[in-house]
């Protein structure tokens, strides 16, 4: 029998036993022979297409075994066990079967296959630690071979976090029994898992478990009975701290530092001074405890000291401000003098309680703080203000007021559209179109693919038929079956993107489109839960699907927007409805259409568009003589609603409502109508679909994205509100307030650049957006923190005048009356409008200011009142 035929006979068995035999009664040119034939052999199998590419997947076992066994060098070997379509095996059966195969050849030989293997290993997908573990799939043939052959393996952040999630998962496994004192690789990990990434899950994986076996808790277990070396593990915890890492980064190593307990004598007190600066949270708290008890065992130098609180008084964090404080108060004179130029940082916070308390520190301080710092303190103290400033000059000396800042107010800057991508004119590239992976979900890619399939089957359909066919085949059954489709998989009656994909499929199998038609229609499935909009949508979608299955076609669609907004130019539909000569249009098209032009009409073009010979003309020259779509009427209120128990629902939500005017076509109007319901919110995934459908009549949109905004979270078309046209008002600002309170803060970076853009066109309705914040977060639907923070960028960014006067409308309802608690971001809602005013150089009066700035306190919520009041007064 033929060697190679024989061999692959065996793999198409699928029997590992019968392989495994042949493979070790080959002699050298057998298995030359083979290794001559194999890649050859599976690239040609992979070209067979889907089912092919399947059955490869299923033997990859075998393949594997195949290529380990006669393949010659050892990078042939690695590369041919990290081919993708061989790499879906069980992994750790595949390490045993793999080195049954290896057995004869020699040790170095299998130490440089190892070190290979070894250097591809790539960290698993993101995701859950388990899932982690799970998606391992070179780690355990790579560590079978470095503990057969006592490599050293090189480094490589994948091995050592392969080997945490392998050990974390046997724990799992096993029930929680220790494992690391007979691990073989536990010598070659320990230096590196303090330095490797992708471990931090891994470590404290189980710990939550009725056992709580984690590797950190062996470690200090191991480090009791002398395996490890308890200096390796205190040494690897600080070098990790120096390294620097975010919390979630740093918090095993800080939890076996902990449990480690070392004694005072093994402070690295240098070390954690040296952390301050830069640490995340929790090391910074773990230094604090560690200099704190070195301290009290006096092993903190007076140098080292004033070092460390500097450090944590130029830190961000108003705690570590807080503790630096508190620390320097609570030392001897002499010592905490030492330290007073700590305290000059902290005259600039905006926590006026905590630069009060720096200052009376300072004062007391003052008989023991050297000159140097004493004129550190004086110039910072300059830019106080006055009555703490005269009390540091009354302790200090003479402190010279601070020249104030010129104030530098910048313009808003508007964001720019994407440009509209060039119309698809060859059969080919509409095949390279409906290929392509269509998302996220683009209107502007899957318009151009729609009207490039509507206008080449027009001109030539037996070319576009041809030219579809290896689309059809590896996107559509064959034999076809389209109960597959209707009852097994959701959304070919309403997603967007299967739309689409039946447009094609009903020019190049119209009788299956057909059959498939019939069933979805028959089907007795619950009414659509989209908002009008999306079935607008789907109805234009639904049209030119019909169409096709009719065996007609239509030269081109009248709706296909000219500009990134969604608009189509009027002089350019006039030229295509001439395309259609005395022929009515697809009516979904048309009213989209209609829909799509811009507020601005040439009057030329209506005695152009009343030579249309069709009745659609004439409706379109009446549209165009008066200046395209009525707007329809928007009003807005904000009440309660009744929502489900387990809704998360504010006491009062914010709604706009929808009228059509009169005389509107059918399908319009009913896009035109918008009441806000009780029960179940409104909600769409699909809102990026909604700006071009309307862009010239934003309230409407605005009003349509706020009713399902508050339950979606999908803010990915408010952006279009600053490029969409007609009026702004009220609702437009609602919807921007939903996005402001997004919980994302690259989400509600969104509504930054839609109020910039529109502050910049000269569009932002600021007063409706200052009255939307101020009811929105009275009535509890949006959170101030949130909101605040959106409003300072704005103001930074140019858009201050916008912002002043927004926030006198925003302010007043939010002020508490005598005897309530301010709510939370208050504050800092002030201070940007402290900021927004001096800006402007507004000058005006906020009903409820002058009181709440009178009352007595500290807080930043009085702080800053007093000082919005002296800027506008």
């Amino acid at each position: 029998m033929d060697i190679v035929q024989g061999l692959l006979d065996r793999i198409e068995a699928g029997s590992v036993a019968s392989l495994v035999a042949f493979l070790k009664g080959l002699d050298g040119d057998g298995r030359r022979a083979v290794a001559r034939h194999l890649p050859g052999h599976l690239s040609e199998r992979r070209s067979g297409g889907f089912e092919a590419e399947q059955r490869i997947r299923e033997l990859a076992p075998l393949y594997r075994l195949a290529g380990a066994a006669c393949l010659g060098g050892a990078e042939q070997v690695a590369a041919w066990l990290n081919r993708r379509e061989l790499s879906w095996v069980e992994p750790k059966a595949d390490a045993v079967r793999v080195m049954s195969v290896l057995g004869d050849r020699p040790l170095e030989w299998r130490r440089d296959l190892a070190v290979r293997l070894v250097r591809r290993l790539r960290e698993p997908p993101a995701g859950s630690t388990w899932w982690r573990a799970e998606s391992l799939r070179a780690w355990d043939l790579a560590a079978a071979l470095v503990i057969e052959t006592g490599v050293e393996p090189p480094e490589n952040d994948a091995f050592v976090s392969g080997w945490v999630l392998r050990t974390a998962e046997r724990y799992w496994r096993n029930g929680g029994t220790p494992l690391l004192a007979d691990d073989r690789l536990l010598d070659h990990m320990l230096p590196r898992l303090f330095q490797a990434a992708g471990v931090v899950e891994g470590l404290i994986w189980g710990a939550g478990r009725q056992d709580g076996l984690t590797i950190i808790g062996e470690l200090v277990a191991l480090s009791r009975t002398g395996r490890v070396p308890r200096q390796v593990l205190l040494d690897g915890c600080l070098s990790r701290f120096l390294t620097g890492g975010g919390a979630a980064e740093v918090a095993p190593f800080v939890e076996l530092w902990r449990e480690l307990k070392p004694e005072t004598a093994e402070i690295a007190v240098t070390d954690f001074v040296r952390v301050l600066p830069s640490a995340s949270s929790p090391v910074v708290q773990l230094a604090l405890d560690e200099l704190h008890r070195a301290e009290s065992a006096g092993a903190l130098e007076t140098e080292l000291f004033a070092e460390a609180v500097q450090a944590l008084a130029y830190r961000p964090e108003k705690k570590n401000m807080t503790a630096a404080v508190k620390w320097i108060a609570g030392a001897p004179p002499a010592r905490g003098g030492a330290a007073a130029a700590a305290l000059a940082p902290m005259f600039d916070v905006d926590t006026p309680s905590l630069r009060e308390r720096a200052v009376r520190l300072a004062v007391k301080l003052a008989p023991h703080t050297a000159e140097p710092d004493k004129e550190a303190i004086r110039e910072a103290a300059a830019r106080l203000p006055a009555d703490l400033r005269e009390r540091l000059a009354a302790a200090f000396g003479g402190v010279a007021e601070a020249e104030p800042e010129p104030v530098a107010a910048a313009a808003p800057t508007a964001m720019v559209p994407p440009a509209l991508p060039p119309p698809i004119v060859t059969v080919p590239e509409l095949a390279a179109g409906l290929g392509e992976r269509l998302w996220p979900e683009d209107p502007a890619r899957i318009e151009r693919i729609l009207s490039g399939l509507v206008e080449l089957t027009h001109e030539d359909r037996d070319a576009v038929v041809a030219g579809l066919q290896t689309w059809w085949r590896a996107n559509w059954r064959h034999p076809f079956e389209a109960s597959v489709y209707a009852y097994g998989i959701a959304g070919f009656d309403e997603d967007i993107r299967l739309l689409l994909s039946r447009c094609a499929l009903a020019v190049v199998s119209p009788a299956d489109s057909r059959e498939l038609t019939a069933l979805l229609e028959a089907n007795d499935h619950w009414p659509s839960s989209e908002p009008a909009p999306q079935r607008f949508v789907q109805r234009r979608f639904r049209e030119v699907i019909s169409l096709f299955e009719r065996a007609e076609t239509v030269p081109v669609l009248l709706a296909t927007p000219t500009a990134p907004t969604g608009h189509v130019d009027a002089a350019t539909l006039v030229a295509r409805m001439e395309r259609l000569g005395g022929a009515e249009p697809l009516e979904y098209d048309f009213l989209q259409a209609l829909l799509r032009l811009p507020r601005k009409i040439d009057p030329a073009l209506v005695a152009r568009a009343e030579r249309l010979p069709s009745e659609a003309g004439r409706r379109l020259a009446a549209c165009l003589r008066d200046g395209g779509l009525p707007d329809p009427a928007v009003t807005w209120e904000v009440g309660a609603f009744n929502r489900p128990a387990y809704y998360d629902q504010s006491l009062q939500e914010a709604h706009a409502r929808l009228a059509p005017p009169e005389g509107l076509p059918g399908p319009i109007a009913e896009l035109w109508t918008l009441a806000p319901e009780t029960g179940y919110p409104a909600f769409s995934r699909n809102t990026v679909w909604w700006p071009p459908i309307m862009p010239s009549h934003r309230e409407a949109l605005a009003a349509h994205l706020l009713e399902c905004l508050p339950a979606s979270g999908e803010v990915g078309a408010v952006p279009a509100l600053a490029h969409n046209d007609g009026p702004a008002g009220i609702a437009t600002a609602s919807t921007i307030v939903i996005a402001m309170n997004h919980p994302t803060p690259a989400r509600r970076g969104l509504a930054t650049d839609t109020i910039l853009t529109l502050a910049a066109h000269g569009e932002l309705p600021a007063a409706d957006l200052g009255r939307a914040v101020g009811h929105m977060v009275r009535g509890g639907q949006v959170k101030l923190n949130r909101i605040t923070g959106v409003l300072a960028e704005v103001t930074e960014a140019g858009a201050h005048a916008e912002m002043w006067t927004a926030l006198t409308q925003a302010v007043p309802p939010l002020l508490p009356a005598p005897g309530e608690k301010a709510r939370a971001g208050l504050g800092e809602l002030l201070k940007t409008a402290v900021r927004a005013a001096v800006l402007a150089g507004a000058r005006d009066d906020i009903p409820g200011l002058a009181e709440l700035a009178a009352r007595k306190g500290s807080s930043l919520v009085i702080h800053e009142a007093r000082r919005l009041h002296e800027a506008i007064s």
